[in-house]
């Protein structure tokens, strides 16, 4: 059935605001973590320069977002459970406001305002944060901050935390100072009912989107034109866009993993892969599907296609509690092999001979099978964690032959169970007949 039209904005919103008990929660599972007499201290990210007078569209930190809902610039959270006045165990600084700001860039939060998203009652103006931390910090042992542990993280940029991280060691050379991102990545492993609840709103937007493509594509029709047709249907229906940078790629740029230009025009006979998806409410979505230009496949594509899909269900069967993640991608890097031997483009008897490095398979399917989703698009996962119920990871083979310029990646998301897996995306077609029909349908 077609994605519910439930998720279009109602009574004059985007979204519904989140409940702030999710982010009190969140806190309170924070201190538990703690060191005694702690204080954590977290910044907003910076809004970044382009060129000349411009900026960067804000994006906040998404470990503040977590634990305070606030998404806004110079914003700062500091927690002090131990703090003898009950008055400075918990404080949100946010940035006071003007005519002149609210003339230019709209009105920011009130301290009512950020009270209420937050659930932090003490809410004070940006401009007291030093004179209050001064106070504050040498009441405390271990002083708390946050560092991008991200395994996959490439940071160019010095961010706000960074330099604060500076600053606060050149003043307060002698306190402990902890890591905040390990409890942190701790915290946000496990996904709480209403993040598994914002996540199915986002997997339901962007099953729309793809059913809107499947009547758009035809051959002659440009990549970017489809990107086009996806982001007018995740912003009418309350995204504020994509979850990441949208990769179509028509014909051999599917070979590519990161194509992003979409810039092609996409051509009879050829196949277009779509790996685009929308966000809802600040949760992340993550789809690919790669459909036939011309609605039907050929049946070398078919073959291709077929393999794939027995690698993501095959996948899905291996993706349980207690497994860990070598052991996970080395089950399904053997599903894969089986099938490129199948499908022709390994021979048996070499890959048995090959190396544990596994050149042969690795020259057609050359990425992990999945990564953690949340917050963020790569979502944080402690090394060496194992899966566990209440997670959330895509599902994501794919097959890419280079000298046919040919390539297959299907992705769904799916939400680790006790006894079985929930497929977030299960609404969204994905058998190959399915895609047939729904676009002969469409373009009929």
């Amino acid at each position: 059935m077609p994605a519910s039209d439930k998720w279009f904005p109602l009574d004059g919103v985007r979204y519904e605001p989140i409940d702030s008990q999710f982010f009190i929660r969140n806190r309170e599972r924070l201190r538990s973590l703690l060191k005694p007499n702690s204080i954590v201290i977290l910044r907003a990210n910076d809004i970044l320069p382009t060129n000349a007078d411009g900026t960067m569209a804000f994006k906040q930190n998404t470990d503040l977002f977590y634990l305070t809902g606030v998404d806004q610039e110079d914003t700062v959270l500091v927690m002090m459970p131990d703090a003898v006045d009950p008055k400075d165990r918990e404080l949100l600084f946010v940035k006071e406001t003007s005519e002149l700001i609210a003339i230019w860039e709209g009105d920011k939060l009130t301290k009512e305002a950020a009270r209420a998203s937050s659930g932090v009652e003490r809410v004070e103006w940006s401009a007291s944060f030093d004179s209050l931390l001064h106070r504050l910090v040498p009441q405390a042992d271990h002083i708390y901050l946050l560092t991008n542990e991200h395994l996959r993280a490439s940071v160019a940029v010095e961010t706000a935390n960074a330099r604060f991280i500076k600053e606060c060691q050149r003043r307060y050379p002698l306190h402990r100072y902890e890591r905040l991102a390990q409890a942190m990545n701790r915290l946000r492993i496990t996904k709480d009912p209403l993040e598994i609840e914002l996540l199915q709103k986002a997997c339901d937007i962007t099953e729309a989107g793809f059913r809107r493509v499947l009547g758009f594509i035809k051959p002659g029709v440009g990549e970017w034109e489809i990107e086009a047709e996806f982001i007018h249907e995740f912003i009418r229906r309350g995204s504020r866009g994509f979850a990441y940078g949208p990769i179509i790629g028509s014909g051999k740029s599917a070979c590519v993993l990161h194509y992003v230009e979409n810039d092609k025009i996409c051509r009879d006979g050829e196949l277009v892969l779509m790996d685009v998806a929308a966000e809802y409410a600040g949760w992340n979505s993550d789809l690919t599907r790669t459909v036939p230009v011309n609605g039907r496949f050929t049946p070398r594509q078919r073959q291709v296609y077929d393999a794939v899909l027995r690698v993501v269900r095959g996948s899905n069967e291996v993706l349980r509690p207690g497994i860990r993640p070598l052991e996970y991608q080395q089950l399904t890097v053997e599903l894969m092999e089986r099938e490129l031997i199948g499908l022709g483009l390994i021979d048996a008897e070499a890959a048995r001979a090959q190396g544990p490095d596994k050149p042969l398979l690795k020259k057609y399917f050359m990425h992990s099978t999945s990564h953690h989703l949340g917050l963020d698009v790569h979502d944080v996962f402690p090394p060496h964690e194992v899966f566990a119920e209440g997670m959330v990871f895509t599902i994501e083979p794919g097959i890419y032959i280079r000298e046919e310029g040919l390539a297959v990646r299907l992705e769904n998301d799916v939400l680790i169970g006790k006894d079985s897996n929930f497929d977030l995306m299960g609404n969204i077609p994905i058998e190959a007949d399915e895609i047939e029909a729904l676009m002969a349908s469409q373009q009929g």
